[in-house]
């Protein structure tokens, strides 16, 4: 794919997305037991997954899920998250509304977050809802990794909009990825080479998502673009201290990495940086008051742990009633892994306990 992409023949990442599209193909899931169809809401292409009526049943719960893929890969409509999304409307009774957001890099921010938050606040207008047979107080928005990035963005502006009259009752974020402040955390530290999501892997989905430069990549790697004497980070520095944070089995031995002089000027080239509706951890405690209840799944073997482990943190800080289901065992995008052949326990186990979880609270 890089090859290709050195080459100009295509974007690595437009290559990647159609061979992970192609094997897709070779799977079959079934979905009888659910009506599946696709809609457009506000311009955003969704697909509903609906359960059928049952008798004396008036309203259905539901959630609006966001799909991962570091803003650039999969979709609602890959096995993966159509498994997913299929069994949680089986096990939960429930409406669930997939968005089929735009991808970098035909688009970079703040589009997706533009997409995700137009199909969600559409949902949510009572007519539509009506037309599901949702309930409007049982509404959960959800998503995995960079998707649990933009639910958590989502939940957050619409917890600011003084027009909406239906708000959601649940966020559940599966190991989110929430911040580009820092990318020395212990989990980062700990999990640097870790397949699936390496840290470097992780920084180049971050300057995709920002169209910018990889030559800044090394920068990042190192915070220069957070180092004290930039003036534009100092004002979030204290929102985002692990070692205040973090608990001590989390923290282990692991020493923070402030750089005294940096790069001012990366923040300047990509202001996003520091962009709360693409670094949700940095917003103030103000929204974060305004937050629902909210789950936050995470996985040791990840460099993204200590994202999640910090927003339950700072959301319990606040005041908001916070679930942090940790798995020792885990790693980073495992919850989608349940189809062979990459049915993983790991999958299974994840999966079962957020289900639990959207079910008692729902």
């Amino acid at each position: 794919c890089h090859l290709i992409h050195y080459l100009r023949l295509s974007h690595h990442l437009i290559v990647l997305n159609y061979l992970i599209c192609t094997f897709d193909k070779l799977k079959s899931v079934s979905s009888k037991d659910i009506n599946i169809t696709d809609a457009v809401f506000d311009g955003v292409e969704v697909r509903v997954f609906e359960p059928p009526a049952k008798r004396d049943e008036r309203l259905k719960r539901s959630i609006v899920y966001i799909h991962g893929g570091g803003w650039a890969l999969a979709s609602a409509r890959t096995s993966l998250y159509n498994n997913l999304c299929r069994i949680m409307a089986e096990s939960l009774n429930a409406v669930v509304v997939s968005v089929e957001y735009r991808l970098v890099p035909e688009v970079c921010f703040p589009e997706q977050f533009h997409d995700a938050f137009r199909a969600t606040k559409h949902f949510l207008q009572p007519d539509v809802l009506a037309e599901y047979s949702v309930d409007p107080s049982r509404i959960a928005i959800s998503g995995d990794s960079a998707g649990g990035n933009l639910a958590a963005a989502v939940c957050q502006q619409l917890s600011k909009d003084g027009h909406l009259t239906i708000r959601p009752k649940l966020q559940a974020l599966i190991y989110p990825v929430l911040q580009a402040f820092d990318f020395n955390t212990p989990s980062y530290q700990q999990n640097m080479n870790m397949p699936v999501l390496p840290r470097y892997v992780m920084i180049n989905y971050w300057i995709d998502y920002f169209n910018g430069n990889y030559d800044l990549a090394h920068s990042l790697l190192i915070n220069n673009h957070t180092a004290l004497d930039v003036g534009q980070a100092l004002s979030f520095r204290g929102r985002l201290n692990w070692t205040s944070l973090l608990p001590s089995s989390f923290k282990k031995n692991y020493k923070p990495v402030i750089q005294t002089t940096g790069k001012a000027e990366i923040i300047q080239e990509i202001p996003a940086l520091l962009d709360v509706r693409a670094v949700p951890l940095l917003a103030e405690n103000e929204t974060l008051q305004l937050q629902p209840k909210t789950y936050i799944l995470t996985c040791e073997n990840d460099v993204l742990r200590d994202d999640g482990v910090m927003y339950a943190k700072r959301l319990e800080n606040a005041g908001v009633e916070v679930t942090l289901d940790h798995f020792d065992d885990c790693f980073h995008g495992c919850m989608i892994f349940t189809i062979w052949p990459t049915d993983f326990s790991a999958g299974i186990q994840t999966r079962n306990s957020y289900i639990k979880w959207l079910d008692e609270n729902l």
